[in-house]
């Protein structure tokens, strides 16, 4: 499956490239909007909640195929979430940069580029469509690869959740000094979600690293769990876009509505 998914990137990176250049993006940098600090969203008090915008999955197949990104995201934003994460994949995941643009202006949220990331004209295409942060998948690069990502997505002032599902992968993003780990719980090779992988690589992430667990989460309850183990954040897609009132969700997972009780006099 992931051979499929990054030939897929690769082919799009050299489509898009053709239409405009490299060269055109970076004259665009001076027009990036306000800075919204990605990882600092996810170290306030309490589990952070990452909501994602998709429209479909390999594994899910369609989950909404007309969601409307302004109102999900402000809906997301309403329900308590600190940050957005926007799906750019077209073929597999119904994505497009015209989403993440669309983001930008709905909301205020910090929000992660989460794509294929196999060539850095994807990075300035992430700052110049409104990203703040860009996904990098482990699994996906080689070290020089990984590293060379690592360092023009810094360059261009944007948060990197480097992503791993093993303690190899982990070893790999950890030579790196990465500030921000993402542990996957879904195999991208076989398409199967299991949360304890997050449980079983969290003793090995150093303290002082910001871990968001991915995949498979959708209650309460378990957001109590992994806060309990030291994680940081959550990215969580599929159980709110198919949800009927993602608003409401958000505010479940997010304990946003626990919050304002304690407030009341």
């Amino acid at each position: 499956m992931i051979e499929q998914l990054i030939a897929a990137a690769r082919d799009g990176v050299e489509r898009r490239r053709a239409e405009t250049p490299q060269a055109d993006l970076e004259a665009g940098l001076h027009r990036r909007g306000d800075d919204r600090p990605f990882r600092e969203a996810l170290v306030r008090p309490g589990l952070s909640v990452i909501a994602e915008f998709k429209r479909r999955s390999p594994s899910a197949g369609e989950i909404s195929s007309d969601a409307e990104v302004a109102a999900q995201v402000r809906a997301y934003e309403r329900g308590g979430a600190a940050a957005l994460s926007v799906l750019t994949d077209e073929r597999h995941f119904g994505g497009s940069l015209e989403d993440l643009r669309a983001a930008r202006a709905a909301s205020s949220l910090p929000i992660l580029r989460k794509d294929f990331i196999v060539d850095p004209y994807q990075l300035y295409e992430a700052a110049v469509n409104g990203a703040d942060a860009v996904l990098l998948i482990v699994r996906a690069l080689e070290d020089a690869e990984l590293r060379q990502m690592h360092e023009v997505a810094r360059g261009l002032d944007l948060d990197c959740l480097v992503e791993v599902h093993d303690g190899e992968e982990l070893e790999r993003a950890l030579g790196l000094d990465v500030d921000v780990i993402g542990i996957n719980n879904r195999n991208l090779d076989e398409g199967g979600v299991d949360v304890t992988t997050t449980y079983e690589l969290m003793p090995d992430v150093p303290a002082g690293k910001t871990v968001v667990a991915e995949s498979g989460i959708s209650t309460r309850a378990e957001l109590h769990e992994l806060e309990r183990v030291g994680v940081d954040a959550v990215l969580i897609g599929s159980a709110l876009m198919s949800a009927d009132d993602p608003e409401a969700l958000t505010r479940e997972l997010t304990g946003a509505d626990e919050t304002r009780e304690h407030q009341l006099p």
